[in-house]
């Protein structure tokens, strides 16, 4: 061994355990996923925008079912942003519907199956009969650990970061802890998913080439991959190919590619 070989070597057994593990991961342990495309899809059919979005729902079905069997822990789906108000009150309150039936219909099956369901967002602005549906699908699958879903609803990235700074502030307001407290690992514990990986893993869908405001915190090191498929079409076998992707990128950490490749023939 050479004296350059054995010294990129004793660095990398020098580093964090978990650094070793994550360039070493061929399936994610957490995935989130932007869900673009169903009003595109529902129009390309000359059908209402909102059959796109029922449409999707088989989508997010299939999408939770094929995260469960690859073993992937955590499953993060952007279902409704808080930039979403925006559009036509008739499509605002016709997705609030769907999104009631759809966690009446399909609680049992998840339950069943060993999910969790997890809403993160401000759910506050959603009718009460809406909260309702959340707390209880949320305390039925509560005990689940197969897989986390969870369901960003009124949800933005920079909304997340903003009230676990004002839940820190109001700590060092009030004396419980001082600034030189006020940490990035002690922000993180206060963000949404803060018992969770990191996201590994972020898809979008649609063929845009954004992230649009969304957990840019918890994926600060995630592999991003874009595809054009639209979210109705988004499948088992489209699921894959992106985890095919996954594997073969090289993540570094900061890390030189000497060092990944050392750790990896590890």
């Amino acid at each position: 061994m050479s004296i350059d070989s054995q010294s990129d070597t004793e660095a990398v057994q020098a580093l964090p355990s978990e650094i070793s593990s994550l360039v070493k991961q061929s399936i994610p342990k957490h995935v989130a996923i932007i869900m673009d495309g169903n009003g595109r899809w529902a129009q390309a059919q000359g059908k209402p925008r909102v059959m796109g979005h029922k449409a999707g729902v088989k989508a997010v079905r299939r999408a939770v079912s094929t995260a469960r069997n690859l073993g992937i822990k955590s499953l993060t789906l952007f279902a409704f942003s808080s930039e979403n108000w925006r559009r036509p009150d008739k499509e605002v309150s016709l997705l609030m519907e769907l999104f009631f039936t759809v966690l009446q219909r399909e609680l049992k099956l998840l339950h069943n199956n060993g999910v969790r369901l997890n809403i993160i967002g401000d759910t506050s602005r959603f009718s009460a009969r809406l909260q309702k549906q959340i707390a209880t699908a949320e305390e039925k699958t509560a005990d689940n650990n197969d897989l986390v879903l969870n369901v960003a609803a009124n949800y933005g990235g920079r909304w997340d970061i903003m009230q676990a700074a004002q839940k820190l502030a109001l700590k060092v307001e009030s004396g419980e802890m001082s600034s030189s407290q006020f940490t990035e690992a002690a922000l993180s514990e206060h963000l949404c998913m803060q018992n969770q990986a990191e996201v590994d893993l972020m898809i979008r869908t649609g063929g845009d080439y954004r992230i649009s405001n969304f957990v840019l915190w918890q994926a600060a090191y995630a592999e991003l991959v874009f595809t054009d498929t639209l979210w109705p079409d988004f499948d088992e076998d489209a699921f894959k190919d992106a985890i095919a992707i996954f594997a073969n990128r090289q993540r570094r950490f900061g890390l030189t590619g000497t060092q990944i490749d050392s750790i990896r023939s590890l």
